[in-house]
């Protein structure tokens, strides 16, 4: 096999000399960059956008209707969808420099404190555990919409045998499941737009023009005060949860100086698009009072009703399809970042050596193994007793999402300070042009969104058990931090003696592009992902 394939340095071998990007001058050192980077622009792209749309769209958008109404609706949307962006952007920044698997848990413990990012990455692996059970769960009651009598884990097992495979085989295989499971939810949701705007028109069984009387009926614009806006704005943060996560693929990516920078950028034009012009769309067609709207079912999806608006007869199905394969999309994408969080986790001594063991073809094989079979016994415990195990431990991760934002923003300070002490930022690939005030952004405003998740255990009275639940986290994952400083008597890294030598892609290691129409045409391709 050729070193390039495992990319352009790795420990023991030296860049084949065909590879642009390789000097003499410089010394590579290499830790957790020993992944093979096979994951192709257009793969690395779909992921970015199957990153950003999920049950949390396709579900969860009529309830948040009912409860806030449209305008809170679109608001909240864009609100969390812009805080993603500038969090993305400072993501982006670090990934390009450094593309490793751990992405932003290990950038915690390189630039803040090495007991943060222990308590960091250990936290979001359990995140993912739980996340690629939760998928499986949730296939089951997906497939409810069709038949009661399939056995409960049937399908979860079938499904959890697939997505195994498909990590374990090698990461090509990882990322063309993954392309073909999102390139179905994008093309619904450019489908579902254009529709809408038709009916929206009078396209219509009714044949009747809609437009913007859906915000003036009944409480609309905003439905349920202050309680339904932060209502909305708590459901909004978990639709866009695992936007992150796409840097996990940083550590497999091709050309990552190049690509990255790219995919990060594209985010927000995709949450334009698909976020943002999706709950315009339901806000004006679907009424906030339409029964049954709230109960989070495929049946009483917006999606479903526009498409019944449209005259579909079997919309529901439809949109169920979708949804199911959304969801094995996710439980696909969380079990190729748990194991690479494991990998990392080996890597960087804060797990047991064995879990950075590979393959021929740089697959962490261990860590698959690892993170699948704990996400199968915690798929079983979901159906055991009442499931007040699988409540809890839904609970224990309820703000990971949040907590690895505020991380992001966090080491994108403490990272800028290192380069400016090191005189190295002219070295970035990308640079974040919202520094310093996106990361600043990042951090107050996602610490605000963990602070205001939990808000119904005060109202209407104060529930202690709930606001257990919901807050949960937060201590165990202080508890982490202490416990492993403590033990370790780890310090706050300096600007001075910050690693920014270790896995480093600098400017001069992008390969160079080939210019012409034809350079042009590839671009534009991977843009839209083919």
């Amino acid at each position: 096999m050729a070193d390039t394939e495992k990319g352009p340095y790795y420990e023991g071998a030296r860049p084949a000399p065909e590879y642009d990007g390789y000097h003499p001058e410089h010394e590579h050192i290499v830790a957790e960059d020993k992944l093979r980077r096979a994951l192709s622009p257009r793969q690395v792209q779909m992921i970015a956008i199957g990153g950003t749309i999920g049950t949390g769209l396709f579900l969860g958008t009529g309830k948040s209707l009912a409860t806030g109404g449209p305008a809170a609706l679109v608001l909240c949307y864009a609100i969390v969808g812009g805080i993603v962006f500038v969090t993305m952007m400072c993501l982006g920044e670090m990934a390009a420099f450094v593309p490793v698997a751990g992405s932003f848990c290990t950038f915690a413990g390189r630039y803040v404190d090495d007991a943060f990012g222990f308590a960091l990455t250990w936290n979001y692996w359990f995140n993912d555990v739980v996340s690629t059970a939760a998928d499986l769960v949730a296939l089951q009651l997906l497939m409810n919409y069709w038949t009661e009598t399939f056995p409960w884990y049937a399908l979860g097992l079938i499904v959890w045998v697939i997505i195994v495979a498909a990590n374990i085989i090698n990461v090509r295989a990882y990322g063309e499941v993954e392309y073909w499971l999102c390139l179905l939810k994008v093309i619904t949701i450019i489908v579902f737009i254009i529709l809408s705007i038709a009916v929206n028109a009078g396209g219509n069984t009714a044949h009747e023009y809609i437009g913007a009387r859906n915000w003036k009926i009944g409480d609309a614009p905003f439905v349920g005060g202050i309680g339904g806006f932060a209502s909305v704005f708590v459901t909004a943060s978990f639709a866009y949860g695992g936007t992150e996560s796409i840097a996990i693929t940083a550590g497999e990516t091709r050309d990552p100086a190049r690509q990255l920078p790219r995919v990060v950028k594209n985010v927000f034009w995709r949450i334009l698009l698909f976020y943002i012009l999706s709950t315009i769309m339901i806000g004006f067609n679907v009424a906030y009072n339409t029964p049954g709207i709230k109960t989070k079912s495929s049946a009483t999806s917006p999606f479903t009703i526009a498409f019944q608006m449209a005259g579909s007869k079997v919309a529901g199905s439809f949109v169920n399809a979708v949804i199911l394969t959304s969801v094995v999309s996710a439980g696909n994408h969380a079990l190729f970042a748990g194991s690479r969080l494991l990998f990392s986790l080996g890597v960087n001594g804060h797990a047991p050596k064995v879990f950075t063991k590979l393959t021929r073809f740089q697959v962490p094989w261990v860590a698959v193994l690892t993170t699948s079979v704990l996400s199968g016994l915690l798929f079983g415990a979901s159906f055991i007793g009442a499931g007040q195990l699988w409540t809890w431990l839904q609970n224990i991760v309820g703000v990971s999402n949040q907590l690895s934002w505020i991380s992001i923003g966090i080491a994108s300070l403490r990272f800028r300070a290192g380069l400016k002490a090191q005189n190295k930022e002219h070295l970035l690939p990308f640079k974040n042009w919202t520094y310093p005030w996106g990361p600043i952004i990042a951090v107050v405003l996602n610490s605000f969104l963990v602070l205001v998740q939990g808000w119904s255990c005060f109202s209407p009275v104060f529930s202690p058990v709930d606001f257990v639940s919901y807050y949960i986290e937060l201590p165990v994952f202080a508890l982490m931090f202490v416990l492993w400083k403590v033990f370790k008597r780890t310090k706050f890294v300096k600007s001075h003696e910050m690693d920014l030598v270790t896995d480093v892609y600098t400017k001069e290691d992008i390969e160079p592009e080939k210019k012409g129409a034809l350079n042009w045409g590839k671009r534009i391709g991977t843009w839209f992902c083919f």
